[in-house]
């Protein structure tokens, strides 16, 4: 029987037991399922059956539904579908410890999330062995991913036709397609650079030619991809945290807002578009923004 069967026989059984022993409705049944299977696509891509699965694991699942956008209470709505299959795996005796016992839904308001001293992010970087194939690529990733507060998608995404280092920006495409330039640190496009030299040994596949950062086989990195680099480095740096790629863009707004810049612009750095100050991101001026970010980010301070 092969791990897709297995794992196929788990879901049809935990559908029957919703129907049967829980006695829900269809809808409800559906709803169930449907937060089984983003639980099950998360674990194929990260190689693990859903009988292997840790704390850690399903904690950065519901780390990255939060990267991607999703609402907390559409998290906690999935984390209480996941922890309803993990009492059924525990009922059927397919586990002996269950991993959702410790696993916290988000709370519902307007908390916000954690976020890296400056120390720690040099450490994370830091922690970065040159010597590997990888190294100076992870390098360049993760200090794109401060100096700009980059979204995991945005990064992934980023092209050399994105990159303007002459002037200083570089072009980001977010949520909805929407477009932004966003200031660049001379630190990451010292990182960048350093890495090209790198990627010009790579064999790139065709189409993906003017894709910036590529995993060893040419192709675009996937996003599992760049939560594996954040939480290994975060490791090897000894610090006991739940870091994600969004713990960077958090970390990003955090440092410029207490270094003083103005949150109007660091709003449009981020891209968030909120109905009632949309129209005033509009009118900020690139110079305007850059001398911000120039001014107030780390990464521009000299020592």
């Amino acid at each position: 029987m092969s791990l897709d069967t297995d794992v196929s026989a788990l879901a049809n059984d935990y559908r029957t037991f919703l129907l049967l022993e829980k006695s829900l409705s269809p809808n409800s049944v559906e709803a169930y399922i449907d937060d089984l299977n983003k639980l099950l696509n998360y674990l194929h891509d990260v190689g693990k059956m859903p009988q292997e699965a840790t704390l850690d694991d399903l904690q950065s699942m519901i780390a990255e539904l939060h990267e991607i956008g999703i609402s907390p209470r559409s998290q906690a709505r999935i984390v209480s579908g996941i922890k309803s299959f993990y009492q059924f795996l525990s009922l059927e005796k397919h586990i002996q410890n269950n991993p959702t016992e410790l696993l916290e839904a988000p709370k519902i308001g307007l908390k916000l999330p954690e976020f890296l001293t400056l120390r720690e992010i040099n450490d994370i970087i830091g922690s970065i062995d040159l010597s590997q194939p990888e190294g100076q690529r992870n390098r360049a990733i993760l200090e794109t991913l401060y100096s700009c507060g980059l979204r995991v998608s945005e990064l992934i995404n980023l092209r050399f036709s994105d990159l303007y280092f002459d002037e200083g920006f570089i072009k980001v495409e977010g949520k909805g397609r929407k477009q932004r330039l966003v200031p660049i640190s001379s630190v990451a496009v010292k990182e960048i650079n350093l890495y090209l030299s790198d990627r010009c040994h790579i064999e790139v596949k065709k189409g993906f030619e003017d894709v910036l950062f590529l995993n060893r086989r040419g192709k675009t990195l996937t996003r599992t991809m760049i939560f594996y680099i954040v939480r290994q480095h975060t490791e090897l740096a000894g610090i006991h945290k739940l870091v994600s790629p969004h713990t960077f863009r958090h970390s990003f707004a955090t440092h410029l807002l207490e270094g003083g810049a103005n949150l109007r612009a660091i709003q449009q750095m981020l891209g968030h578009e909120k109905i009632a100050t949309t129209e005033i991101y509009t009118h900020l001026d690139r110079d305007f923004l850059r001398s911000e970010i120039l001014e107030h980010h780390p990464r521009n301070k000299k020592n």
